[in-house]
């Protein structure tokens, strides 16, 4: 992504957190990044559609993204792109209504809709 691109370049050297909200109609994912030798912080603010999300990896910006964008991937089912899809938080988990997602209903039966 550009903006996180120019952003490392004026020396936000540390990915603090990358995370996503559901607003229902829409998604946003939000990074923040921060400057060691100033202090100072940075959120960068991305909105994506709430039908089949998707964002291209910052992982070649910022490798502490890995974690992060899987997270993205499982816990709101945002399609990460240019990166190998793989689980770190519900191995056995078969996609329908991501956890964190305002459509999920606790206590519906999942595994029974595979």
């Amino acid at each position: 992504m550009k903006q996180l691109e120019e952003l490392k370049g004026k020396g936000f050297d540390y990915l603090k957190k990358i995370t996503a909200v559901d607003y229902v109609e829409y998604l946003e994912v939000l990074y923040i990044i921060f400057n060691m030798s100033t202090k100072k912080e940075e959120l960068v603010r991305v909105k994506l559609p709430a039908e089949s999300p998707s964002i291209d990896s910052v992982m070649h910006v910022y490798s502490a993204a890995d974690w992060y964008e899987r997270e993205l991937s499982e816990m709101f089912g945002i399609k990460i792109l240019g990166r190998e899809a793989r689980r770190l938080l519900l191995e056995e988990w078969n996609g329908v209504d991501p956890p964190l997602r305002k459509s999920f209903v606790w206590g519906k039966d999942y595994k029974k809709m595979e």
